[in-house]
This record gives structure tokens, C-alpha cells and sequence, in this order.
């Protein structure tokens, strides 16, 4: 009795785990910077607009110090393409990865 009773919960924990993984997998957008929008000093952080090839827009907000970097210097700026990854986070669309295709 008490077997089946393990094994059941574990077998809750693994769907649980299972489904939970795939709902925050990233999203991911390939398109060209249209806008940059830095925060300021004490806020360490920017939103990126984005544009694919059909025209769909998309805004992330990036919060990594690396790409943050990148936005100073100019090493990635409007007209660049981009690949992202991103999460939903608190209804802003957070980036997880964002480069040029061909490194950078």
C-alpha cells in the first residue's frame, strides 16, 4: 500500500515537472533591430524592437550586462539582425539569448 502510494507521487511529480518545463520554454524571433531603448544608469536595462521579415513586430526587454554592453558600444545597433530567445516574464517578453547570427 504504502509502495503504490510512493510511486504515485512520484509519478504526480513527474508529470508536474514535466508540464511545467515546457510551459516556460523559450520563444524564439529572428528578426532586424527597428528601435533601442536604453533604461538609464541605475536601471540596467533596455528594450530591443524587433521586426521579422512578415512584418511582426516584437519587443525584449534585455537585461543581461554582455548585450547591454553591446547597445553602448554600437556593436549591435538598429538595422542589425538579431536571433533571440526570450520568456514571458510578468507580461514583459525578458530575453534569454539575443546575438547576431553570426556571432558578436
Amino acid at each position: 500500500m504504502i509502495k503504490r502510494a510512493l510511486l504515485a507521487s512520484f509519478a504526480a511529480v513527474a508529470v508536474l515537472l514535466a508540464t511545467a518545463s515546457s510551459a516556460t520554454a523559450d520563444e524564439k524571433f529572428l528578426g532586424k533591430v527597428t528601435r533601442i531603448e536604453m533604461a538609464g544608469k541605475d536601471a540596467p536595462v533596455a528594450t530591443a524592437t524587433l521586426q521579422d521579415d512578415a512584418g511582426k513586430s516584437l519587443g525584449i526587454t534585455v537585461e543581461d550586462k554582455l548585450t547591454l554592453d553591446k547597445f553602448a558600444d554600437k556593436r549591435i545597433g538598429v538595422g542589425d539582425e538579431i536571433k533571440a530567445k526570450y520568456v514571458v516574464k510578468g507580461g514583459k517578453n525578458v530575453a534569454t539569448f539575443f546575438k547576431k547570427p553570426g556571432g558578436c
